[in-house]
C-alpha cells in the first residue's frame, strides 16, 4: 500500500531527445491508474522510471513521501509484470512463483503459504507442478502476475501485460485483473495502448501523446468531457466524428451551423459558452457515432450517403459520406425497419442530426474543448 507523487518528471535521452515532458501526477493509496496512449507516447518510459529501470533525467519521484530517485529498483518495494511473461523455463510454476521469495530468504512455510494463496486467487493451483511450456498464453500470464503478487509489494506495475493474448483471452484476463485488484490491497499502475482496457480497469486514466499528458480523469470524465480533439478522438470506438462548423450568436444566445443544418444547443452548452464569452465563428464540432441520429429531413438535418454498412449483431456501423467527409454512425438494429436490419444499401441517402446536449465544440487553432 503506497502513495506516489511524480513531480515534473522528465526523460531526456542522448542528443537532447525528450521522451517525457514535465510529468505531474499524484496517485492515492490503492488507486488503479492507467497510462494510455499511442505507441511512442512515453507511457512505458514513465513506468520504467517509477520502477527504477530508467534513470529520471529531471524531477522527483516520491513513494510514501520518500524521495526514491536514487534508490535501487530492488529497494523500492515495487513488483512489475512485463509484456513478455519472462518465466524461467526450467522451473515449475511453483518454483517460478517462489523464486523471488527464496532469494529474499523468506521462511519455507511462509513461501508455501504465499504461493498457494496467489495460485488460488489466479486459479492456477492445478498447474503448480507444470513447467511454463505446458501452459497456454493466458495461464503463463497468470503465473507472471502471481510471481509479482506473492512479494506483496507496495506498488504493482503492469506494462501491457495482455497485448500478447488473443481477443477472447484478453477479455478474460481483464476480468481476472479486476478481481485481483479486489483481493490485493496495493496501488496499481497499468500501461496499455488499448482504450478498452483503460476504460474498464482504471479509477483514473492518464492519456498521453508525444511525452505530454493530454488529460487525467475518470473513465466517465474523459469520455463525456474530453479536454481536446486528441482525447476526443482517442477515447471511444469507433472514434468521434469531427465536422467543420460555425458557432452562431443570436443576441446573447448561441447555436450551431453544420453542413447546412441549424442545430439548437442545449442550455448547458449555451451557458458554458456564455461563461467563456466565446466569439462567434469557426469551430470544430464533434459527435460520437452512437449519438448521431437518423431522422426525417428538416432544418436541423444534413444529408449523407451510405458507403459501407457493417452488421455487428445488435447494431449496424454505417460508414457515410457527408459533404465529402467520411463519418461513422452506430445504429441499434432495433431502431431500423426489419428489412434494413441486415444493412443499408450502398448509395442510400439518409438525413442526420445531433442531439442538442451531446455535441462537443473545439477551438480549431488550439484544439481545446470550448465547453
Amino acid at each position: 500500500m503506497a502513495t506516489l507523487k511524480l513531480k515534473d518528471i522528465k526523460k531526456i535521452y542522448e542528443g537532447g531527445v525528450e521522451a517525457v515532458h514535465a510529468f505531474n501526477l499524484d496517485i492515492a493509496d490503492k488507486e488503479f491508474i492507467v497510462l494510455v496512449g499511442p505507441s511512442g507516447c512515453g507511457k512505458s518510459t514513465t513506468l520504467r522510471m517509477i520502477a527504477g529501470l530508467e534513470e529520471i533525467s529531471e524531477g522527483e519521484l516520491y513513494i510514501d513521501d520518500k524521495l526514491v530517485n536514487d534508490i535501487e529498483p530492488k529497494d523500492r518495494d515495487i513488483a512489475m509484470v512485463f509484456q513478455s511473461y519472462a518465466l524461467y523455463p526450467h522451473m515449475t510454476v511453483y518454483e517460478n512463483l517462489a523464486f523471488a521469495l527464496t532469494l529474499r530468504k523468506v521462511p519455507k512455510d511462509e513461501i508455501d503459504k504465499r504461493v498457494k494463496w496467489a495460485a488460488e486467487i489466479l486459479d492456477i493451483t492445478q498447474y503448480l507442478q507444470r513447467k511454463p511450456r505446458a501452459l497456454s498464453g493466458g495461464q503463463r500470464q497468470r503465473v507472471a502476475i502471481g510471481r509479482a503478487i506473492v512479494r506483496e509489494p507496495k506498488v504493482f506495475l503492469m506494462d501491457e501485460p495482455l497485448s500478447n493474448l488473443d481477443a477472447k483471452l484478453r477479455n478474460q484476463m481483464r476480468a481476472e485483473i479486476i478481481k485481483l485488484r479486489k483481493s490485493v490491497d496495493t496501488t496499481f499502475i497499468y500501461v496499455t495502448h488499448d482504450q478498452t482496457e483503460a476504460m474498464t480497469l482504471g479509477d483514473r486514466i492518464v492519456i498521453m501523446r508525444d511525452g505530454y499528458i493530454m488529460q487525467i480523469g475518470t473513465p466517465q470524465e474523459v469520455f463525456e468531457h474530453p479536454a481536446n480533439i486528441f482525447v476526443a478522438g482517442f477515447i471511444g470506438m469507433p472514434q468521434m466524428n469531427f465536422f467543420d462548423a460555425e458557432l452562431v450568436k443570436d443576441g446573447d444566445d448561441y447555436n450551431l451551423m453544420v453542413n447546412g443544418a441549424y442545430i439548437k444547443l442545449s442550455t448547458r452548452i449555451r451557458e458554458a459558452l456564455k461563461a467563456k464569452n466565446a466569439p462567434a465563428g469557426k469551430v470544430i464540432a464533434g459527435c460520437r457515432p452512437e449519438h448521431i441520429v437518423m431522422k426525417e429531413a428538416g432544418p436541423d438535418t444534413m444529408k449523407a450517403s451510405v458507403d459501407v454498412s457493417e452488421m455487428m449483431g445488435s447494431e449496424i456501423h454505417l460508414h457515410l459520406s457527408c459533404n465529402e467527409k467520411d463519418i461513422v454512425v452506430r445504429i441499434p438494429t432495433t431502431e431500423l425497419p426489419h428489412e434494413q436490419r441486415g444493412g443499408l444499401p450502398y448509395g442510400m441517402e439518409i438525413n442526420l442530426s445531433f442531439p442538442e446536449d451531446l455535441i462537443h465544440l473545439f477551438d480549431p487553432e488550439t484544439e481545446e474543448n470550448l465547453i
